[in-house]
């Protein structure tokens, strides 16, 4: 076969094939009589071997030669498995990326229906902070680094608490990541969600499955949302994989309370007074 029909059936362009034969990726073909470069199967084989590999994020050169070596021996020698086993891990990490995101999104369309909601029922502008309480299982972690991010991002506009379905002690890990981006938490405590009961909040937000089935609903609350994190306190491992644990937890809540912020501003019909979102 010629040149185009090999690209067109691997699903590249025929200048892709002539550079990946220019730069030892692809065997330089067999020539017809004429000239003309000349394909078989095995071509067409490699070819696409090498498409798939590039599509991996593999290099041109380690492309060429797994293909190589899976057409000619039928196995990969020893020095690219990391290659491959790096790939499978990018690969889950991208997964994981994408399902985060679609976990804000998710979160952010709760947000946005639960503000509207809010600003058909009281009509006025809010002159008062927005209260807003975060509930987790043990007031820990999670909860405890969302009230400390949104007292920041917040500022004055935002009156905030946190609370657990079970009061344990506030997790040393949660007070230094905090502290890594400038929050002192050191002297924060865990509290029980029953101090709360009797008040009034404008948004009740769990931030755990298990505080969201014990507490589905909040007598105080005008909206509750649920945003489910992974706990970070359940990673094992050394120190550091602990630490990038509540690291990622942080990085998460700030992904969700930044819009937040902004839509509840906006349905409360205020303008920004004391907040940083810096």
């Amino acid at each position: 076969m010629k040149i185009n029909e090999l690209a067109g059936r691997a699903g590249v362009a025929p200048s892709a094939v002539r550079w990946y034969e220019q730069a030892g990726v692809l065997p330089e073909p067999a020539r017809s009589l004429n000239g003309y470069r000349d394909y078989d199967e095995t071509d067409l084989v490699r070819v696409r071997l090498v498409v798939s590999l590039r599509r991996l994020g593999l290099g041109p050169e380690d492309a060429g030669r797994v293909a190589r070596l899976c057409l000619e021996r039928g196995v990969i020698d020893a020095d690219l498995v990391p290659i491959l086993a790096e790939q499978r891990t990018t690969i889950a990490r991208q997964r994981a990326d994408l399902d985060r995101l679609e976990g804000e999104l998710l979160d952010l369309e709760s947000t946005i229906a639960a503000a509207g909601r809010a600003a058909r029922r009281d009509g006025a502008p809010v002159a008062r902070p927005i209260r807003v309480l975060f509930v987790c299982t043990h007031n820990s972690a999670r909860s405890q680094i969302a009230e400390a991010l949104l007292q920041r991002y917040g500022g004055r506009d935002f009156d905030v608490d946190s609370a657990g379905t079970e009061v344990s002690a506030v997790n040393p890990l949660a007070i230094r990541v905090l502290a890594d981006i400038g929050i002192d938490w050191s002297h924060a405590e865990s509290k029980a969600i029953t101090e709360f009961l009797d008040e009034a909040f404008d948004y009740v937000i769990t931030v755990c499955d298990r505080a969201r089935a014990t507490c589905p609903v909040f007598p105080g609350s005008s909206n509750t949302l649920h945003w489910g994190l992974d706990d970070p306190s359940e990673v094992s491992g050394s120190d550091e994989e602990r630490l990038a644990a509540f690291r990622r937890t942080e990085q998460e809540l700030s992904a969700r309370l930044r819009p937040f912020v902004e839509v509840a501003l906006r349905a409360a019909g205020r303008t920004r007074t004391g907040s940083s979102l810096d």
